[in-house]
């Protein structure tokens, strides 16, 4: 483990995290986090007196070319299948460069930082992505994509975020109910309900991008979600039956987490030179 910076603060230290793969550990008084370079993945956060905001599964694959099952996958340049390309893009499946800001009493700055071209043969175009990471009593996570190439190109994504609970069954997000959703379940499209708990199977997309709060009445808090340029939420849950045949998921993990997920899932186009930025800000109370 290797001290990359510190302060009377905290410090940040780079270590390995498996198979040739690296992270950073920030220990703060404020808060502990942890981050993946590969997949530029947030794993964890825990801001001082408070349970851990983030869920990670305890036999998550942390192995080159699979996904990271927990924390903050992103989900780009394609949320969900996108022909025959797979599933939510190569972002969360690329190694990432790092730089540091500040370290300060209230918070810790991380820039993670991919740039190339001809990454998928579905995505053949030059960008950057830069993902601003700041950490304290609260959390601020913003995605900035920049197109390098000589012609236009379109993107959708998400920050796929797994939030911790006591249990879905006691957890509600009440800013979702009665608003128009896409069931990919079912394929139904323009339901509505009120949701009394998120017990899986769920997975839909809500046509808002609204603030939101997650209501958990077993760990006596909620979470509080603000976005900027986001037009969707995803709200997931595999449930028993799905978890069960999914082997990055421990036992019993579906009633440990919901995935509510910030999201644009229809195409942005963004012009040569041109970038589109979206972010997501955290708080627990």
């Amino acid at each position: 483990m290797q001290t990359i910076n510190e302060n009377a603060f905290g410090k940040v230290m780079l270590a390995d995290l498996g198979n040739g793969l690296e992270q950073l550990i920030i220990e703060h008084k404020a808060f502990n986090a942890r981050v993946s370079l590969y997949g530029g993945q947030v794993l964890a956060w825990q801001p001082e007196g408070e349970e851990e905001v983030f869920w990670l599964s305890e036999t998550s694959l942390f192995e080159q070319g699979k996904a990271i099952r927990g924390g903050i996958p992103l989900c780009w340049p394609w949320f969900g299948p996108y022909k025959d390309g797979g599933n939510h893009g190569f972002a969360r499946q690329v190694n990432w460069q790092f730089e540091l800001g500040e370290i300060t009493e209230e918070h810790c700055e991380l820039t993670l930082i991919w740039e190339g071209e001809n990454q998928h043969p579905l995505w053949p175009y030059r960008a950057k992505v830069e993902q601003k990471l700041v950490f304290g009593k609260t959390f601020y996570q913003a995605l900035k994509v920049s197109n390098s190439s000589d012609k236009p190109f379109e993107f959708n994504g998400a920050l796929h975020s797994y939030f911790n609970v006591s249990s879905p069954e006691n957890v509600t997000v009440p800013a979702l109910n009665n608003v128009p959703f896409y069931c990919k379940l079912n394929d139904a499209d323009n339901q509505q309900d009120s949701l009394t708990n998120i017990v899986g199977p769920l997975d839909r997309v809500y046509k808002t991008g609204a603030a939101m709060e997650i209501v958990d009445s077993g760990l006596a808090r909620t979470i509080a979600l603000d976005v900027e340029r986001v037009s969707n939420w995803v709200l997931w849950n595999p449930g028993k039956e799905t978890a069960e045949n999914m082997a990055d998921v421990h036992a019993g993990g579906e009633d440990e987490y919901i995935c509510l997920e910030a999201a644009n899932t229809e195409w942005i186009s963004v012009a040569p030179g041109s970038e589109y930025s979206f972010s997501q800000h955290i708080a627990v109370r």
